[in-house]
């Protein structure tokens, strides 16, 4: 066994080798010395457990391989081809063409974020977008923020912090990563007051449940779950009417931030911030990075004088949206202002491609996939907290694993070892590629990857 550690290359071969040196030249030497421990440590654990020493090159080569893999520039660019359009793990909503050329312009220089170029004075961060929010919603006012939960929360303090806010019962849920409304009460300093049942709460719940320290009315839509069969909730038109009668603001987190309306392509309705607008809530809250399809962003929307008083709450500073979000989100609203959404906006020309489209496009695939696939009927969520439940007919290419000689998992391990990686999902003993959730300028890489599997 001694012999065997002794033929493991000392550390200074293999910091001497060609291949070790370049990496010290494009890193740095203290970094890659580092690695090359970590992997003769890793080199003799192996020999310990039986495995035969590894050579010169193969060290150099691992080195290599964890430099490349330890200092990436991460996150990858991958091809979602799940068939979930908002999904989590993959980043949510990609960003159109237009959203990402208004992101290099605000990072690749100064820009006029805080200027007006008519009079050189400091301008308003919020002016420019708030008016766009208005333009696509029709809302009086608006303010951005760096996320949903933080605009929802900075609306709790403005508004009802020492005071009582009532939420159906049914609607006092966690919204994602231990995000609970009761605790967000609490953490705005507001209390909570429940009222109906976990499946039926009526307007005048709401109006009974009104009282001296009544703060505001709060309705949450369910983004990520669905209470179905003997159910009721007020309309947000009832609750806005229950709030102008007492004098209560009525609060409404719509979640996704759905500008479109989601029933013309086999989908449920989701709530939409115009809506929420004309019904005349004081506070609209929903998110920019899901249905919106925009960046991560919380937006306000509302009358003018409870807008400006979220603004001017000292929490707003800390929640505060940054440049290069504020500009993606700029030129996402545009598109819907100019009525190019479906046309532009990656997660609505998703949403909206017709399935036939979708079935040419799988079938397109199968030269290059070879006798072990087949183009196979599926449904394409939309995942990402948004219409909880709901899917779409699709069409799909399925790879017959077993066929390859390999599992299901093994697969999509392959795949996601490609360039740009290609994350697909296992059904039925099966890897799918869904097309619903891959833009046609990615086939070409789908097409190669799927060579590049049939070949081994």
């Amino acid at each position: 066994m001694t012999s065997r550690f002794r033929a493991i290359p000392a550390v200074n071969e293999v910091l001497a080798d060609p291949r070790v040196v370049e990496l010290m030249g494009r890193y740095s030497r203290d970094a890659i010395v580092e690695v090359a421990r970590e992997e003769l440590g890793a080199a003799r654990s192996a020999v310990g457990a039986g495995a035969d020493p590894p050579t010169l090159p193969e060290l150099a080569q691992s080195v290599a391989r964890s430099a490349a893999a330890r200092w990436a520039p991460w996150p990858r660019r991958v091809v979602n081809a799940t068939g979930v359009v908002l999904h989590t793990n993959l980043g949510r909503a990609p960003l159109s063409e237009d959203s990402l050329k208004a992101v290099a312009i605000a990072a690749s220089g100064y820009s006029n974020l805080e200027l007006d170029l008519r009079d050189g004075k400091r301008g308003s961060r919020q002016a420019r977008i708030s008016d766009l929010v208005c333009q696509a919603t029709g809302a009086e006012a608006a303010l951005v923020v760096n996320n949903n939960a933080s605009a929802l929360m900075l609306g709790l303090a403005a508004v009802a912090a020492g005071k009582e806010v009532i939420v159906s019962r049914g609607e006092a849920v966690e919204i994602g990563g231990g995000f609970r409304i009761p605790d967000v009460l609490r953490q705005s300093g507001a209390s909570l007051v429940e009222v109906g049942t976990t499946n039926r709460t009526y307007a005048k719940d709401f109006e009974d449940a009104i009282g001296e320290n009544t703060g505001a009315i709060l309705s949450v839509h369910a983004s990520n779950f669905r209470v179905v069969g003997f159910t009721h909730s007020p309309a947000i038109g009832e609750l806005a009417a229950v709030g102008r009668r007492a004098g209560v603001p009525v609060m409404h987190d719509l979640g996704s931030g759905c500008l479109l309306d989601t029933r013309p392509y086999g989908l449920a309705h989701e709530p939409m911030p115009q809506q929420s607008a004309a019904a005349g809530v004081t506070l609209g809250f929903f998110s920019g990075d899901k249905l919106l399809g925009g960046p991560q962003a919380g937006i306000i929307i509302g009358g003018r004088e409870w807008v400006a008083k979220v603004a001017r709450h000292p929490l707003a500073r800390a929640v505060r949206i940054d440049k290069l979000s504020m500009a993606a989100l700029s030129a996402t609203l545009l598109h819907y202002i100019h009525g190019e959404a479906e046309r532009k906006v990656p997660v609505w020309r998703m949403i909206s491609a017709p399935v036939d489209e979708l079935r040419r496009r799988a079938a397109g695939w199968l030269a290059a996939a070879g006798a072990w696939a087949a183009v196979v009927d599926t449904r394409s969520a939309i995942g990402g907290g948004s219409l909880p439940g709901e899917t779409q007919e699709s069409a799909a290419l399925r790879i017959d694993c077993a066929a390859l000689g390999i599992s299901p998992g093994e697969t999509l391990a392959r795949l996601r070892g490609f360039d740009p990686p290609i994350v697909g999902r296992i059904e039925a003993e099966s890897a799918l590629l869904d097309p619903r959730t891959i833009l046609p300028e990615q086939d070409e890489a789908i097409m190669g990857a799927l060579r590049a599997l049939r070949n081994g």
